[in-house]
């Protein structure tokens, strides 16, 4: 029988019907390699800078609602606790550490929860989904309040971790969908720049505390200590606070139209739906800026009939991850992606939800009124930001597809165990500018480091049916490790001091603990693959003639068919 068929009519110059182009070539494989190739050696174009922005915004609100917390705490602490009777106008340790791990332990749940959904259900399914939590429970913390019944902290904890489920949503869709609309060339720069986004969530955070703080200074400069914050001083403190946080509502808004009218990607419609036709029509639609591909639906419905059990790649089933999994050249990878997460986020977050702890200690959050201190405590963040932050992440955005994922990985971990060192062995001996160089210079190395590659190399390294689970899996690893950071890591720097006293002496051991977890991500780097320009398919292993290919990777259909063959001539007996 001819291989060859007669294309269909319909199309035009614009917008090929995806039949036309491909539709005189029977084996569906071979059709799906053309059209993913469409993809892979695209030109970088608008619809690319479309996919960064989507994504991007997501990432933007992200960063700015969990790094915000770290001025609002303080802002809490003066009208919450004004009239308590040990450190009024502080927040209590305990108070703080559940505000901040509540985000952190929605998020687990979000990145394991949605990441799985999204291998399920879809990619398109679950995207949006996850902004439109965020912006309600984001709204719900700014009109948050105290009660006889309900302490204001249960309540923020209550609407953070719900809060913090979108946010996890977000790590594993927003990754794997830039991932598989990427270009093989730019893929590492278009996902470093959506993780990039997170610097200007940062930022931006910074900047809404000091535009807030300006703007409410008359009230602010009439109280000389926090505890001294009463009356019209109180009032603006508490305005304060509700407009930071409720401002991360903004961008999340703007970007929902586009989450939600976003296709689904070409890879997950030909690999887990298995419906070559349309996964095909939907790479043309994607660039043209379309929501959908719309081909001849009759012959879509037969050719997904007719190709479903000539498609090479595996279905997804438990019992299929599980066989995966199994494979230590699988399950290496993952150790290396969930244990490098795991291990950058205990440094990271310990230090990142706790900067005005650090800027106290260096003497950038003090001040001779209420406002100087606000004020001091947002110019301090936005160095911290602007300094080392931002330019660590635009620089892995220039350098990931040349240098690659892998050596800026384990250098990070390299100098930033270095860092910890210098920081934890002579913190007693440092200046205030040295202390404070030091940590932008972490801050700097976090990012052009592995901060940014822990994020990226999960989205790529894994077979599409797996690589939103294997990513939320990753993600969630490093989650738990800001946990650990916070509950058990970060209290210790307060041990030996005085009651009531803000001082942090045992913060160099803390410096110490980090550097040894720096130390131990040098080695589970070493366990994940490079990535940089390879297709998809080749790091998944399924590419023929490739060192990373991978036979049981790719089922042969032949064997398939003559084994169901079998069992229904076993049945009809």
């Amino acid at each position: 029988m001819s291989t060859y068929i007669r294309k269909t009519a319909g199309g035009n110059a614009a917008f090929h019907n995806f039949h036309n182009d491909y539709a005189h070539i029977a084996d569906p494989n071979e059709r799906r390699r053309l059209a993913l190739a469409e993809i892979d050696k695209a030109p970088f174009g608008w619809y690319h800078v479309r996919a960064i922005i989507v994504a991007g915004v997501g990432f933007f609100t992200d960063a700015y609602d969990l790094f915000a917390v770290n001025m609002v705490t303080s802002m809490l602490g003066v009208v919450f606790w004004q009239n308590a009777t040990r450190s009024p106008g502080k927040i209590p340790t305990k108070a703080d550490t559940a505000i901040k791990v509540s985000t952190s332990t929605g998020t687990v749940i979000g990145q394991v929860g949605f990441g799985i959904m999204a291998d399920i259900v879809g990619r398109k399914k679950m995207y949006g989904l996850e902004l439109i939590l965020i912006i309600f429970a984001t709204v719900a913390q700014a009109l948050s309040a105290h009660s006889p019944a309900c302490s204001i902290v249960g309540v923020i904890v209550f609407w953070r971790v719900l809060m913090g489920i979108g946010i996890g949503g977000d790590y594993p869709l927003s990754s794997i969908i830039t991932s598989e609309f990427a270009t093989t060339k730019w893929r590492g720069a278009m996902m470093g720049s959506v993780f990039a986004m997170q610097g200007i969530g940062q930022f931006a955070a910074a900047m809404v505390a000091l535009v807030v703080t300006s703007g409410f200074k008359g009230s602010l400069e009439a109280a000389k200590s926090v505890d001294k914050c009463d009356g019209a001083c109180n009032i603006a403190v508490d305005k304060m606070w509700r407009v930071v946080i409720g401002f991360g509502a903004v961008p999340g808004c703007l970007a929902l139209y586009y989450r939600l009218t976003i296709p689904e990607t070409p890879r997950y419609t030909f690999d887990v739906d298995r419906d070559v036709i349309q996964a095909g029509s939907d790479v043309k639609a994607f660039r043209l800026g379309a929501p959908k591909g719309n081909p001849d639906e009759i012959t879509r419905v037969r050719a997904k009939e007719n190709d479903e059990h000539q498609l090479n790649i595996p279905k997804a089933s438990w019992s299929d991850f599980f066989n995966w999994v199994r494979k230590w050249k699988n399950s290496s990878v993952l150790l290396g992606t969930a244990g490098s997460w795991f291990l950058l986020d205990v440094a990271f977050y310990g230090l990142g939800l706790n900067n005005s702890i650090i800027l106290t200690q260096i003497g950038y959050a003090k001040g001779n009124n209420v406002y100087e201190i606000f004020y001091n405590q947002a110019v301090g963040n936005l160095i911290i930001t602007c300094a080392g932050a931002i330019p660590g992440y635009w620089v892995t955005v220039a350098t990931v597809d040349t240098i690659g994922r892998k050596p800026i990985q384990i250098a990070g971990f390299v100098i930033l165990t270095g860092i910890f060192c210098a920081i934890g062995f002579a913190y007693h001996s440092l200046s205030g500018k040295g202390l404070l160089a030091l940590y932008v210079l972490a801050q700097f190395f976090f990012n052009f480091g592995p901060n940014a590659t822990t994020f990226i190399v999960p989205g790529e390294c894994y077979p599409t049916r797996y690589r939103s689970s294997a990513h939320g899996i990753s993600a969630a690893s490093g989650k738990i490790g800001s946990i650990i950071a916070q509950v058990l890591i970060g209290p210790l720097r307060t041990r030996g001091a005085k009651p009531g006293s803000s001082d942090s002496p045992w913060l160099n051991h803390v410096m110490q603990i980090y550097a040894a977890f720096m130390f131990a991500g040098i080695f589970t780097s070493l366990l994940i693959p490079e990535t940089k320009r390879k297709t998809l398919e080749q790091l998944a292993g399924e590419v023929e003639g490739t060192p990373e290919y991978d036979p049981e990777n790719v089922r042969n259909r032949d064997v398939v068919k003559a084994q169901e063959v079998a069992q229904g001539i076993e049945k009809m007996a």
